[in-house]
């Protein structure tokens, strides 16, 4: 069945592949998004410049379109979460949110934000979510006009606590792995493709990092499953977990970087006392961060349209 979409953001990174995935199966789609962003034209797509900030004084534009589902891309806080269901409720019949992995309580074990013992994985929609919200709050607030200000009331556990408030509304939760490929601003495969590209014949990893296995999803891959969950309707009210179907360790990760740049190198595993300062590990490594996509693999039928060899 067709239906209309509003899509809150969409043009950057994953938005104009769930964008096109959604034209492609012949829905109606139109863009709210700031109009900063507009390079890629995505055609056959409608749009509606404005301040997601100020989304209920757009409630008129919004019911005109009558749109039967909304998905939320950029829902960074709890008062962005309150705004999306008091501006559409009784406009639309359900509404979608993009999460994270990083809600779970493994996450705060792993940057030691939250105190206990290593939990099991993969994780799935039923893992304990932290106790501790705002995850990157430091102990000093930044200043107001640094651009990562916002960081600050970044909570996605806070957004859905927020909009499943008014319980009138169904929200679907989609928690996101980390994902990579063209277009990914955090540059996930930077470190290791610009050292093999440099032609460095080793590459060093910490033992304990090597074996670490977290979530990965390729962005055509979660497109595809954030595309399925926005337009099924069997997805109403639910959460569910979307990455690439298993997951290798860190030095697995590497080694497919390499085979599919044309790297000769090798991997070399270290002792952590010996790895050079900037190489240290980032987190608790022997918290792993492996999620299970089973879910939605199950309830509404996701497989993944592009292979990892592919992907990478």
């Amino acid at each position: 069945m067709n239906m209309r979409v509003l899509v809150l953001g969409g043009t950057r990174f994953m938005g104009p592949h769930i964008v096109r995935q959604l034209l492609m199966d012949g829905h109606q789609v139109t863009l709210f998004h700031r109009g900063v962003t507009d390079t890629d034209p995505l055609p056959g797509a409608e749009r509606i410049h404005g301040d997601r900030t100020r989304l209920p004084e757009y409630r008129e534009q919004f019911a005109a379109l009558a749109p039967e589902v909304v998905l939320d891309t950029w829902a960074m806080t709890a008062r962005d979460g309150e705004l999306l269901v008091e501006t559409l409720r009784g406009i639309t019949e359900r509404v979608v949110i993009l999460s994270s992995i990083d809600t779970f309580r493994a996450y705060g074990r792993f940057v030691g934000s939250e105190p206990g013992d290593i939990l099991p994985t993969p994780l799935t929609e039923d893992s304990p979510l932290r106790e501790r919200l705002y995850p990157y709050r430091g102990e000093q607030p930044r200043a107001a006009d640094d651009p990562l200000r916002w960081f600050d009331d970044y909570d996605k556990n806070a957004v859905a606590a927020a909009a499943r408030k008014q319980s009138d509304l169904p929200v679907t939760i989609l928690r996101l792995p980390m994902t990579y490929g063209p277009g990914d601003r955090q540059h996930r495969l930077y470190p290791y493709l610009t050292r093999m590209d440099a032609g460095r014949e080793v590459i060093l990893l910490d033992a304990g990092s090597a074996g670490w296995r977290s979530t990965w999803g390729y962005v055509e891959n979660v497109a595809a499953g954030i595309a399925l969950a926005t337009t099924d309707q069997r997805a109403a009210g639910r959460d569910y977990i979307i990455c690439d179907d298993g997951a290798p360790t860190l030095r697995q990760w590497v080694e497919a970087i390499g085979v599919a740049a044309g790297w000769t190198g090798r991997v070399v595993e270290l002792p952590v006392e010996r790895m050079p300062a900037h190489l240290q590990p980032m987190g608790n490594v022997a918290q792993d961060l492996l999620a299970s996509s089973a879910r939605i693999r199950s309830e509404l039928g996701f497989r993944e349209p592009v292979s990892f060899e592919e992907g990478m």
